[in-house]
């Protein structure tokens, strides 16, 4: 029996070894299809979305887990994979019933550092 090969269009996945910095623009412009605009707009609301969840987390309320598997979830969409690995953090010490207070530390730096490479990003152009 002859064997059929079809060509499949696939989405390159995330990097295993992100680069440096705090957001990996390389994974962006691939999720952006290299639209400038589009890469504005989703930094944009990231920034928008960190700021409000790093705040909501910060008073731990019962949704603590959700919150941080819905910045873990962003975070990926735009390459900003410190701030997805401390958002994993935070929710598996949750799941887990273990002190939060070091992960959500972490993960109000991690989320710090990616909004301040966001706005030069953002002021630049």
């Amino acid at each position: 029996m002859p064997l059929h090969l079809e060509r499949v269009e696939w989405m390159p996945s995330p990097p295993l070894a992100p680069g440096d910095g705090p957001i990996d623009f390389e994974h962006l412009d691939r999720m952006t299809f290299g639209d400038a605009g589009l890469e504005r707009e989703v930094l944009t609301m990231f920034s928008a979305q960190s700021a409000r969840l790093v705040h909501r987390l910060a008073a731990m309320p019962a949704d603590t887990g959700a919150l941080a598997h819905t910045l873990k979830g962003s975070a990926r969409a735009i390459g900003a994979f410190a701030v997805a690995d401390a958002a994993a953090r935070l929710e598996a010490a949750i799941a887990g019933g273990s002190d939060a207070s070091a992960p959500l530390a972490e993960l109000d730096e991690a989320v710090a550092q990616a909004q301040a490479a966001i706005e030069a990003i953002l002021h630049r152009s």
